[in-house]
């Protein structure tokens, strides 16, 4: 037996009905994969948020109880936790602020100047990101004992520091990349010195790709723990404080301060992407 013919038309041509449902699976199917993954990244965000509100009869806040605003209406009540909340915010901004600053300029400097050791910068800048956590962390503990350095907050933001500085010069030279050198030109031939142009036309042009990198230093500051358990001493920051709670149970303000700290994060790329339209000419 031979198998059945496709449906055709009259006119020789694959039945029209079929040609509809092709094209409206291939429409909807990455739509869906979008969806699926979409899902994938907020329901953990989604768990975190909807935990700050429960309320447990023990330490753990793994399972649900009731529903309660008083981890909201106190959320730094939890024994130590601000303390080393403190101390994780004073250290992100304080590095954020200086790898900001110093990776800017070396961004612009690989970006527009050629000089002898260009391609060993280059090298030198992605070797923090492409090392292990781990190692880069024992070999920053071995040089702070080689030293004599005691480690405490000053060696956390010495650490900090140094690998949020690849990041910044990512970031921002994947935005100087497609910028228009025309633009600078055109401001100095209108009669401003390098000094305007940079303020005028450079920085507010490079803006967004130095306020993405801050926010993912800031992130990258706040969230790590590898690096810096071997960079505190005795120094507690929040992550080393979650993972000290987590043997007898995280306190539900870990999952009030976490939402906070994600909220804030969407809300200033809100603002930002917000801003970039106002200010983009029609």
């Amino acid at each position: 037996m031979t198998a059945a013919a496709p449906a055709v038309s009259l006119s020789g041509r694959p039945d029209s009905t079929a040609r509809r449902a092709v094209r409206w699976t291939a429409g909807v199917l990455p739509w869906i994969y979008v969806g699926l993954v979409v899902l994938y990244l907020v329901i953990p965000i989604a768990i975190i948020a909807l935990f700050s509100f429960n309320d447990p009869v023990s330490r753990s806040n793994l399972v649900w109880h009731g529903f309660t605003l008083k981890y909201w209406l106190n959320p730094l009540g939890a024994p130590g936790l601000a303390d080393a909340l403190g101390v994780s915010l004073k250290i992100a901004f304080a590095s954020t602020a200086v790898a900001t600053g110093l990776g800017t300029l070396i961004a612009l400097a690989l970006v527009r100047y050629d000089f002898r050791g260009k391609g060993a910068a280059n090298l030198l800048i992605f070797l923090p990101m492409a090392t292990p956590e781990i190692v880069l962390g024992a070999s920053l503990l071995t040089l702070f004992v080689q030293i004599h350095q005691p480690r405490n907050e000053l060696t956390i933001l010495i650490a900090h520091i140094m690998f949020n500085i690849s990041y910044v010069v990512v970031t921002v030279r994947a935005r100087l990349a497609g910028f228009d050198r025309n633009l600078e030109e055109a401001a100095m031939d209108l009669g401003a010195n390098p000094w305007t142009t940079f303020w005028r036309v450079t920085f507010p042009l490079i803006l967004p790709g130095i306020m993405a990198a801050a926010l993912l230093a800031f992130s990258l500051s706040i969230d790590d723990f590898v690096i810096t358990n071997f960079t505190a001493g005795h120094t507690v920051t929040f992550p080393m404080y979650i993972w000290g709670a987590a043997r007898i149970g995280v306190p539900v303000q870990v999952n009030v301060i976490g939402t906070i700290i994600f909220l804030a994060a969407v809300g200033l790329v809100a603002a930002s992407t917000f801003f970039q339209r106002v200010r983009r000419p029609a």
